[in-house]
C-alpha cells in the first residue's frame, strides 16, 4: 500500500490517484476500483428499450457506458459499442427523411450483427450480408444464426456468452460520442433525428432489445427543438448530473481506493462533507490560507465552488494543482499550489464552453468574454451578480456590440436578451443564486432546476458567473475575486 508520507505527485502517480480526465481512456480495473454509481447509473442501466443519457462534456457520459458494459460482460449479457467511426457513412447518403430512416435501421442491424458474432468468436461476413435480406428480427436472426453454426460446431455450447444469449435472447446497444465532429448544421441534426427514429423502429421490432445512447446537452437540444417528432422520445432521456456531496464521495473514492483501503459508499453517502474532508487531508492542506471570504475557508469547499459539478472539472483542478506540488518538490497539495493554477484552469472552462458550444451559438465567444465586469462595475465592485433585470441589461450592453444568432433556430431571427441569458444559464456558464440568511450561498445548475431558466418568473434567484470562469474574465484583479467570491455552502444529502 502507498504511503501517503512519500506521495510525490509525479505524472503516473497523479493520474492513477485522480483518475484519467477523460474516464473511458482509464484502464477498466482502476476505473472499476473508483467508479461510484450514482442514481443517473440506476436510470441508464434499467431493463428498459430506450435510454438516451443527456448531459455536458467531461460529466462522466462514456464512464458510465464503460462500466455498465463491463458488468454486462460479467453477467453473461451480450452488450454491443458503436462508435462513430462504425456509423460514419449511416444516413448520410440521402435529404429524403424516411429513407435516412431506414438507412440507419439496415445500417444498424449489420452493425449489430457484425459485432454480436465477433464477440461469440464467429465468422461474420456471409452473416451480415444476409441480416440485411432477412426479414427477421435482429434478435431472433442472431439466436437461428447461432443455433445454425451449433448444429455444425457443438463446441460452441461450451461458449458461456453464447449459452446465455440463446437462454435470455436479450442484446444491448450502446452508442457514444455521437458529438464526435458535429458541427450543429441541418445535416446533422437530421441524421441524429433519423438515428432516434431508427433506433425506436428497432425496438418496437425487438423486443429484447435494448439501445443506450449518449448525447451531449446541445445536441440534444437542437435535434429537440428541430425535430417534432422527438417529443416520443423525451420520457426515455435520462440527464447525467451529480451534486457536489456526490463529487466529494467520488473523491474521496478515489483516493481511497488509490491506497488500497476499503470503501463503503453508502457510509460515504451518509456523511457530512466536513467528515468526508478528513479523508483528503494526507493529500491537500485541510485549510485555504487566502483572503476575504477564502480566509481560513476549508480547502474542499474551495474545490466545490471552482467545479461545475462535472467530474472532469475535479480531475483538472486537482491534477493541475498536483502538477504544481510536483514541480514544487511538495507532499501535499497546499494553498498555494491551488492559487498558482487558478488562471490556467479558468481559462480551460472558458475554452471548454466555447468549443462545446460554438455549434450552437457561433458567436459565443464574443458574448462570454464580455461579460467580465465593466469599469463602473469594478469601481462599485460589482459584476458576476446580477438580478434578472440587471442580468438582461448586462446583456442588451453587449449586443449594441452586434447581434447573436443561434445555429439551429428555424427563423433566421436574432436572438434576444431573454434567450441569450437563458442560454448563459443552460451552459452552465451563469448559475442561479441565493444567500441564505445566515450568509452561505446556494447554487442551482440547470440540470437541477431547469424551470429557473424561465427568467420572466421571478423565483428569488439571482444569477452568478459561475466561479470557475472569474480567474480567465480578471486576471488583472484577483485579489477582487477573493473578496467578493463566496464559497459554496456544503449541500445537503
Amino acid at each position: 500500500m502507498p504511503n501517503i508520507q512519500t506521495l510525490t505527485f509525479g505524472p503516473v502517480e497523479t493520474q492513477r490517484l485522480f483518475g484519467h480526465e477523460a474516464a473511458e481512456d482509464e484502464t477498466p480495473e482502476r476505473l472499476k476500483e473508483y467508479y461510484f454509481k450514482n442514481i443517473t447509473y440506476q436510470d441508464v442501466t434499467a431493463p428498459l428499450g430506450l435510454r438516451i443519457l443527456v448531459g455536458h462534456k467531461g460529466i462522466g457520459k462514456s464512464a458510465l457506458f464503460k462500466i455498465a458494459i463491463m458488468e454486462d460482460r460479467q453477467n453473461g449479457e451480450l452488450p454491443i459499442l458503436i462508435r462513430p467511426d462504425d456509423i460514419a457513412e449511416l444516413g448520410k447518403e440521402t435529404t429524403d427523411f424516411l429513407l435516412s430512416i431506414r438507412a440507419w435501421k439496415d445500417g444498424l442491424k449489420k452493425i449489430i450483427a457484425s459485432k454480436a458474432l465477433s464477440e461469440f468468436g464467429l465468422d461474420q461476413s456471409g452473416a451480415t450480408r444476409a441480416v440485411q435480406t432477412s426479414a427477421a428480427r435482429i434478435v431472433d436472426f442472431l439466436a437461428e444464426t447461432l443455433r445454425e453454426r451449433l448444429k455444425m460446431d457443438t463446441s460452441l455450447a461450451k461458449n458461456a456468452m453464447v449459452s446465455q444469449f440463446l437462454k435470455s435472447n436479450r442484446i444491448k446497444v450502446y452508442i457514444d460520442d455521437l458529438d464526435r465532429g458535429w458541427e450543429g448544421s441541418k445535416d446533422d441534426v437530421r441524421r441524429i433525428s433519423a438515428l432516434l427514429n431508427a433506433a425506436r423502429d428497432l425496438l418496437n421490432e425487438n423486443p429484447n432489445l435494448f439501445i443506450k445512447i449518449g448525447l451531449r446537452s446541445d445536441v440534444y437540444y437542437l435535434v429537440r427543438t428541430s425535430d417534432e417528432s422527438t417529443d416520443k422520445i423525451e420520457g426515455s432521456v435520462v440527464w447525467q448530473r451529480w451534486t457536489n456531496h456526490e463529487i466529494l464521495v467520488l473523491l474521496v473514492k478515489r483516493i481511497e481506493t488509490f491506497f488500497g483501503r476499503g470503501v463503503d459508499e453508502s457510509r460515504l453517502l451518509g456523511m457530512k462533507q466536513h467528515e468526508l474532508a478528513q479523508h483528503l487531508s494526507g493529500i491537500m492542506s485541510p485549510m485555504f490560507q487566502g483572503e476575504g471570504h477564502w480566509a481560513n475557508a476549508p480547502t474542499y469547499r474551495v474545490v466545490m465552488s471552482l467545479i461545475r459539478k462535472r467530474p472532469r472539472d475535479l480531475v483538472k483542478l486537482c491534477t493541475l494543482a498536483a502538477k504544481d506540488a510536483f514541480q514544487s518538490r511538495k507532499t501535499i497539495i497546499g494553498t498555494a499550489n491551488f492559487r498558482n493554477i487558478f488562471t490556467e484552469y479558468s481559462e480551460g472552462r472558458i475554452q471548454d464552453t466555447i468549443n462545446e458550444y460554438r455549434s450552437e451559438l457561433p458567436d459565443i465567444e464574443r458574448l462570454v468574454m464580455a461579460m467580465k465586469p465593466s469599469k463602473r462595475e469594478k469601481t462599485a465592485k460589482e459584476g458576476y451578480v446580477y438580478s434578472t433585470d440587471t442580468l438582461l441589461q448586462k446583456i442588451r450592453n453587449i449586443r449594441q456590440g452586434g447581434n447573436f444568432r443561434f445555429a439551429g433556430k428555424r427563423e433566421a431571427a436574432d436572438a434576444n436578451d431573454k434567450e441569450l441569458a437563458a442560454f448563459l444559464y443552460k451552459v452552465n456558464f451563469l448559475t442561479a443564486r441565493k444567500e441564505a440568511p445566515d450568509g452561505t450561498i446556494l447554487r442551482r445548475f440547470f440540470e437541477e432546476s431547469r424551470y429557473l431558466s424561465s427568467i420572466l418568473v421571478d423565483f428569488g434567484f439571482d444569477w452568478e458567473v459561475h466561479p470557475a470562469y472569474r480567474w480567465a474574465l480578471q486576471p488583472d484583479s484577483i485579489e477582487t475575486i477573493f473578496a467578493q467570491l463566496k464559497l459554496t455552502s456544503d449541500e445537503e444529502r
